[in-house]
């Protein structure tokens, strides 16, 4: 059960549902033969979430040194609190 379509879904939701987090793999939901939806186990979209955001951390530094790189001053760690509110 790869793709469903949307209104075999609702009929068999709690099939849908354990399929995706038993199979750890996306169960694709159709309308008119186009994929409009997925149904992920939560554990799975947890990691998944956590791991873009460590990408775009990653990505943010890399920026950050380009930046820096390129001549740029770097911003004092006490005006960053400063400007935080944390000082």
């Amino acid at each position: 059960m790869r793709e469903i379509t949307v209104s075999d879904a609702r009929a068999r939701l709690a099939d849908v549902v354990d399929a995706a987090r038993i199979g750890h793999d996306p169960i694709y939901l159709t309308r008119r033969g186009r994929r409009v939806a997925a149904v992920i186990d939560a554990n799975d979209l947890d990691g998944l979430i956590a791991a873009a955001e460590d990408l775009a951390d990653i990505e943010a530094a890399r920026a950050a040194r380009a930046e820096l790189d390129e001549g740029e001053t770097a911003i004092p760690w006490d005006q960053v609190k400063a400007d935080l509110g944390l000082a």
